[in-house]
């Protein structure tokens, strides 16, 4: 059973069956894949291993009596494997806490294994033990979107060897019995483990003190396999066989190059503008952070040894402890353009107030527009520029805000559903920060009635689907006048 990836057929018999099939509150399956590689930088063996289980617990496939999927990522430090499962919850369930995290730090001695399950009945204070792995807690983890619970036992190594005793039930035959003797099903779950075993082993592997390879220069081809013979070995040396032989799949994390190193970055400035967006409100402002203030930030927070570890107690330190002085001294404006840059002798950043452009309002009026349908994307496209007007595309809210802080719209054209929430939502914020901004909701289903009192409130034109051109232009045409 212990495989690194799954057989290439059964992916291709996957990819096949899930053209047809759309999960109840779900994205279509196909879009799966490529959300996770977005969001887990670097890895793409986790995303075709992970994925396929997914689809087969969607498509009623997954096997009876054990859990829908039993995993095991290893890897150094710093390469994303606990994120990989945060991503995973967020994609399915809209949350990255939407799941059972055990830290097995916390359970490193014999006894304390006990807090998992509970104490049995007679022992002294089994009342007050209340056990962590309940059916109750199991599906509270789930959504409408998704009835799939995800389980992390997170450095499984550091936990007591009677913990790896007790999962063998569980991923066996995907029962926990608790102290009562009741029962928790995890046929409904994906079962996660990480581990840093093997990562001294594989370090010296990346980084060798001598030989040949110190002195090579370039990328290693031959990488990827010694690192997953490392980390395959350490496993068979530290868990028995029979623990072994009830994970599904093996991932080892490879270290992340200089590219995604930078996409990481990018990811979490993109993240840092959205809190800010949504913590201030109509007080938000947007970042610039130029090409050379991202180097140094990336020299400063990413190594060979860490990977992206310290990249997030850099951005704290080195960007948002300066920005909130900021703020909480009064001394950035709602709406007002921050530029991060290097300092002169290139120790630390400086941040300063952008000046506003000469022309606030481009000569040709812009639309923006938030749709993840192509198809009607383009046709709003070819429909706006018939007229002389200029399209602002967007997929989704985050990408929305992206656009908007670099330049104001005439007008907002905002699909009912998106993928991060409803244009509703984004267009009470779009008013916020511009208060006189006119906005169109194009709704295919009827809206619920929080949001029709939403739009009577703050005056949002709704555009009913199929619409005709002419309705569009109706509903834009005394915002867009030159």
């Amino acid at each position: 059973m212990l495989a690194p990836i799954i057989g290439s057929e059964a992916v291709d018999v996957l990819k096949t069956m899930e053209k047809g099939f759309r999960g109840p509150g779900t994205a279509p399956q196909e879009d799966l894949a490529t959300v996770l590689s977005r969001k887990i930088i670097g890895q793409p063996a986790a995303t075709r291993v992970i994925i396929p289980y997914v689809q087969m617990f969607q498509a009623g496939l997954s096997p009876e009596g054990r859990p829908a999927g039993v995993f095991l990522l290893l890897g150094p430090t710093g390469t994303g494997k606990t994120r990989t499962v945060e991503a995973l919850a967020e994609m399915l369930h809209g949350d990255e806490k939407m799941m059972v995290k055990v830290d097995c730090g916390e359970f490193q001695m014999e006894h304390e294994v006990a807090k998992l399950i509970g104490a049995p009945p007679g022992y002294l204070g089994h009342r007050e033990t209340q056990p962590i792995l309940t059916q109750t807690r199991l599906n509270s983890v789930t959504s409408e979107k998704c009835g799939l619970s995800i389980v992390l036992f997170d450095e499984i190594e550091k936990a007591a060897p009677s913990m790896t005793r007790l999962l063998l039930g569980v991923l066996d035959k995907a029962i926990l019995r608790l102290g009562d003797n009741t029962s928790v099903s995890f046929e409904r779950s994906l079962v996660f483990l990480t581990s840093n075993l093997g990562a001294r082993e594989m370090q010296k592997e990346i980084n060798p003190d001598f030989g040949f390879q110190a002195a090579a220069a370039g990328p290693r081809t031959d990488l990827e396999p010694k690192l997953q013979h490392i980390g395959l070995a350490a496993v068979r040396r530290r868990f028995s066989p029979e623990f072994v032989n009830r994970i599904d799949c093996v991932v080892t994390y490879q270290p992340l190059s200089q590219a995604s190193l930078e996409a990481i970055l990018d990811q979490r400035i993109e993240a840092l503008q959205e809190h800010i967006n949504t913590r201030l409100g109509p007080r938000r402002f947007y970042l610039e952070v130029p090409e050379q203030a991202r180097q140094w930030l990336l020299r400063l927070g990413t190594s060979s040894e860490y990977g992206a570890r310290e990249l997030n107690r850099t951005l704290h330190r080195r960007l948002v402890q300066p920005l909130a002085a900021l703020v909480a001294g009064g001394r950035i404006e709602p709406g007002a353009r921050v530029r991060v840059e290097l300092d002169a002798e290139g120790q630390d950043l400086r941040i300063g107030i952008a000046e506003p452009p000469a022309a606030a309002e481009p000569a040709t009026p812009t639309v923006l527009v938030v749709d993840d349908t192509h198809e009607m994307v383009h046709f709003l496209e070819r429909l706006l520029l018939r007229a002389g007007w200029r399209l602002l595309p967007a997929e989704s809210a985050r990408t929305a805000h992206n656009l908007i802080s670099s330049q104001r719209p005439a007008a907002a054209l905002l699909d009912y559903h998106l993928p991060d929430g409803t244009g509703v939502y984004l267009a009470v914020e779009l008013r916020r920060a511009y208060p006189r901004l006119p906005v169109v909701i194009m709704a295919g289903l009827d809206l619920s009635p929080e949001d029709r009192q939403t739009c009577e409130k703050y005056d949002f034109t709704v555009l009913r689907k199929p619409f005709l051109a002419a309705e569009v232009l109706e509903r834009i045409r005394p915002a867009l006048v030159v």
